[in-house]
Formats: structure tokens, C-alpha cells, sequence
């Protein structure tokens, strides 16, 4: 199976995409993505929250318009560039930051990290996830909590399609896609992305000191508390960081 060229393959993606990523349907979701979790979690205005891999911004937009706190990291310049400019346009205060997710070295900082959209976790070939998760915990203040979404394997596996393959032994499945930029030009991409379990997902939570409230079905734009079916395309952890 081919293996992704590099561990920051989606930077070459996130450039050539700029601001056309938010023209893909799976975006137009975001407001009710984030109200569910500013009630799942919950969360409150002033509460300081870690977005990781938070591509141009719209999830931290959209907490910080309920005046939530937000600290927004991705690799990519591009899209950090966007997050930070519509962030001036709406004269929203919140702080994006140009990092590697495996460098995230934050200390009990914040009252809650999402990571939701495939975005840093599930993009780095079936390698160092469970790392991350013990990043994302070290992050959170005691009693803070977790939200991540992942693409579900099951969904992956059942629906795969013509031409894509995956691989059983990392749970990445690799495709070809082709996009379209903001002026219409289109390019062909190859796309490494990492599925898991409902178990897997509990298990990694459990081993990084995160107590699981749930790990439900979801879809973007359609969170909520459903039990995974093999219908629903990701996954949604919602864990705690037990309080001292």
C-alpha cells in the first residue's frame, strides 16, 4: 500500500484548497457541531479551550463568537493565515498558532480540547495516535474534557469505494481525490487518513488517564449522543480528565 510522502502531506493540500476548503459541505455544519459540545461538554463564556488542527479556524470562530477563550494550532500557514484574518474581520479575540501537533507541550492550561474534523489526529498514516491523546490530556486542566472526532472503520470499510484501498493493519485507508481551488482549478490528491473502533477510541482515552463519558455516531454537521451504527461515517470521544 502506498504511504503517505512525508508526516505533513495535507500542508500541500491546505495550499492549494486556501479559502475554497470552506466551499466543502462537510464545513456548512459548524455551528451545530460547536452548540452540541458547548452543551456536551460543557463549556461557558470565559472557559479557555485548545483547538488542535484547527484548519482555518471555524470551529474557534465559532466558540469564541459565545465568548469562549480560544487557542487554535495547525502545521499549515495557509490555513492559519485564513483563521487569523477572519478572525480581525470579525474583531474576535483569539490566538492561532503555527505547531506540530506531536510538539504540543501544554501544561493544564485549559478547560477543554477539541480536535474534531480529522484535524491532527487521523492524518499521520495510523502512527503516534495514542501519543497524542496523552498530549491532548497533559492539556487539560483537572476536570477538563476532551472532545475528538475520528472516522469510524466500520463506515469506511463497508462503504469503501472504487479505487480506494485499506489497509487492515494501520486502519488507514488511502484514496484519490480530486479538488478545486477558489479560482476552479482542479488537482488530484491522494488522501491517507486513519479509521478506528469505538473500542480503540475508549481504550487509547482510558490508557492517556481520560475517564469516557461517550463515544458516539456522528456525522459532520450532526453531532449528538447515538450509539455508533455502521451508518454513521465518524466517531465522537467525549472524555474527562478526572479532577484531583
Amino acid at each position: 500500500m502506498p504511504r503517505p510522502p512525508n508526516d505533513h502531506w495535507f500542508d500541500e493540500l491546505a495550499r492549494f484548497l486556501g479559502p475554497a476548503y470552506l466551499r466543502n459541505a462537510f464545513t456548512y455544519g459548524t455551528e451545530q457541531e460547536i452548540a452540541f459540545l458547548f452543551e456536551r461538554l460543557p463549556l461557558r463564556a470565559g472557559a479557555r479551550v485548545l483547538d488542535v488542527g484547527c484548519g482555518p479556524g471555524r470551529h474557534s470562530l465559532a466558540l469564541a463568537r459565545r465568548g469562549v477563550e480560544v487557542v487554535g494550532i495547525d502545521h499549515s500557514k495557509e490555513f492559519i493565515d485564513l483563521a487569523r484574518q477572519a478572525a480581525e474581520d470579525e474583531q474576535l479575540s483569539v490566538e492561532f498558532r503555527i505547531a506540530d501537533v506531536r510538539d504540543l507541550d501544554e501544561r493544564g492550561d485549559f478547560d477543554a480540547v477539541i480536535c474534531l474534523c480529522q484535524g491532527g489526529f487521523g492524518l499521520l498514516g495510523g502512527r503516534e495516535d495514542e501519543g497524542l491523546l496523552a498530549r491532548f490530556a497533559a492539556a487539560l486542566r483537572p476536570g477538563g474534557r476532551l472532545a475528538l472526532s475520528a472516522f469510524h472503520v466500520a463506515f469506511a470499510v463497508r462503504f469503501l469505494e472504487r479505487g480506494d484501498r485499506f489497509d487492515p493493519a494501520t486502519g488507514v485507508n488511502h484514496e484519490r481525490a480530486t479538488l478545486r481551488d477558489a479560482a476552479g482549478a482542479e488537482k488530484e490528491f491522494d488522501l491517507w487518513t486513519t479509521c478506528f473502533t469505538p473500542r480503540e477510541l475508549r481504550l487509547m482515552a482510558a490508557a492517556a488517564g481520560l475517564v469516557v463519558d461517550s463515544v458516539s455516531g456522528v456525522a459532520p454537521g450532526n453531532y449528538g449522543d447515538d450509539p455508533p451504527r455502521l451508518e454513521h461515517p465518524e466517531l465522537l470521544l467525549v472524555a474527562a480528565l478526572p479532577p484531583q
